[in-house]
């Protein structure tokens, strides 16, 4: 076979940023992927039946829009603008018919939590305000070089450490407390650990900055785009072809892995030192997701009318509620009202289900590798909120987080996080190194989502783990 520069293992987004960032400096790639089709948790298809298109993995992108890497694809004409949004970017349902509210503006969000708005504002607006520059640094290695912008990374550290839990109690009203709690639950830990209010105006911010939207025909055009960016720049993709040693790939003077840790250890096993091997496979996996895809024959009944508005609602009553949620879930049971995270599809990209149908994306957080169907369990809080719901469901497809585990490796355990966000882990990933993509062997780097900077359809990782590849073994 051909010699190459660069050849990467697995397709996800992490895997396509860095095979794009690689081919645009010139340099020979070929990416290789086990499944039939890329993307990784960038995925997209019918699910129940024909004429309604599902995210299989990933759905709402606020990094996506937001990552630095995207726009500038975006801003070069490399890569369309498939963003669509909605009317309404986060809606947290409440008993009686309330809502906590989110919309792009900040000033309207605040005046719609009544006496907790003024606070809202001066929480939230800095880090809005700050997005730009902020994420130059927070989606970077944190100890790879000194921030670029200090006083917007302050901005946001000064409300970071704490546990969301001690946020709340800033607010007054269950509509802000709500709010706040639903974006501290994408952490996927307890909200009683300390940094998960990070999480909770990161989030909010992203809403009020660069928005919540999805793409234009489903996640898996993200990928698609990615990959012409790719073959237009010389590099190959290889569909259906499972890598179990370095071996089997055509001579090459590097190799970047989008897996999980556990798989460079395993693939590249001879290549490494007994130490890397040993750094690796201590790795720890966070819980996983228990995932509900419906085609429904109309719009969710919500009482609230602005969640009828709104791509994501966050859906598990309040603030009190989502952390007792969170917190079954860490200690590895199973709450009976959980957190339901989900998306209404068709209000941004009404073409994915017949006229005058609807989609409907929804998961909860599970103990890893959870057998215990959560169906009737999140039906219950959807209808909860949504009188009537049930009777809209026309098909249910199950995802269990050992199906989506089979469906993309990286999950492990139905973990979508790309690994446990608690301890160091939550910043310094695969382990605390100024370097989170090298390995002993200068021929072999991580670039997944098990790297900083993490969760998130953002690029990121892949894009940092390829220039450090530039800067030192395709110098």
């Amino acid at each position: 076979m051909p010699s190459v520069d660069a050849v990467i293992i697995g397709s996800g987004p992490n895997g396509l940023a860095a095979a794009v960032t690689l081919a645009l400096a010139g340099r020979s790639v070929v990416v290789y992927e086990h499944g039939e089709h890329i993307g990784g948790g960038l995925r997209s298809g019918p699910l129940g039946e024909e004429g309604f298109i599902h995210d299989l993995c990933a759905s709402v992108h606020p990094l996506g829009v937001a990552s630095p890497f995207f726009r500038s694809l975006t801003e070069q004409g490399l890569l369309p603008d498939r963003w669509r949004f909605a009317e309404v970017e986060i809606a947290h349902p409440l008993d009686g018919g309330h809502a906590g509210i989110a919309s792009a503006n900040l000033a309207d969000t605040a005046a719609g939590l009544g006496p907790d708005g003024r606070r809202y504002q001066r929480l939230v607006g800095p880090v809005a305000d700050s997005m730009d520059v902020l994420l130059l640094d927070v989606l970077r290695p944190p100890l790879a070089s000194r921030p670029r912008s200090p006083r917007a990374l302050a901005t946001l550290g000064i409300r970071s450490p704490w546990p969301a839990t001690w946020l709340f109690r800033l607010f007054q009203t269950e509509e802000a407390r709500g709010l706040l709690a639903g974006c501290a639950a994408h952490s996927i830990m307890a909200l009683s650990r300390p940094a998960t209010s990070a999480f909770a105006v990161l989030f909010a911010a992203t809403a009020h900055s660069r928005r919540w939207p999805l793409v234009s025909g489903g996640s898996g055009r993200l990928a698609e785009d990615l990959a012409a960016i790719i073959h237009a720049n010389g590099g190959r993709l290889e569909t259906s072809t499972t890598i179990t040693s370095l071996g089997q790939l055509p001579p090459h003077r590097v190799a970047l892995f989008d897996t999980n840790p556990a798989q460079v250890a395993t693939i590249a096993h001879d290549r490494l030192s007994n130490r890397d091997r040993r750094r690796l496979t201590a790795f720890r996996h966070g819980p996983g997701v228990f995932k509900l895809d419906y085609t429904l024959d109309g719009p969710i009944p919500w009482t609230h009318p602005d969640c009828r508005r709104a791509l994501t609602v966050h859906v598990g009553g309040t603030a009190a509620e989502v952390a007792a949620a969170e917190g079954e879930m860490a200690r590895g049971r199973h709450a009976d009202r959980p957190f339901v995270l989900a998306v209404q599809p068709t209000l941004a990209d009404p073409d994915r289900a017949p006229e005058g149908k609807g989609i409907l994306w929804a998961y909860c957080h599970v103990p890893a590798h959870s057998t215990i169907d959560m169906t009737d369990r999140i039906e219950a809080q959807i209808e909860r909120f949504a009188p009537g719901f049930r009777d809209l469901v026309r098909t249910r497809t199950v995802t269990t987080p050992t199906a989506l585990e089979a469906r993309n490796p990286n999950c492990v355990g139905g973990d979508i996080g790309g690994g446990a966000m608690t301890g160091t882990q939550l910043l310094l990933r695969p382990s605390r190194t100024r370097h989170p993509y090298d390995t002993s062997n200068p021929g072999v780097f991580l670039c997944s989502a098990s790297a900083s900077p993490g969760a998130g359809v953002h690029g990121m990782a892949g894009h940092h783990a390829a220039n450090r590849v530039l800067a030192t073994v395709l110098a």
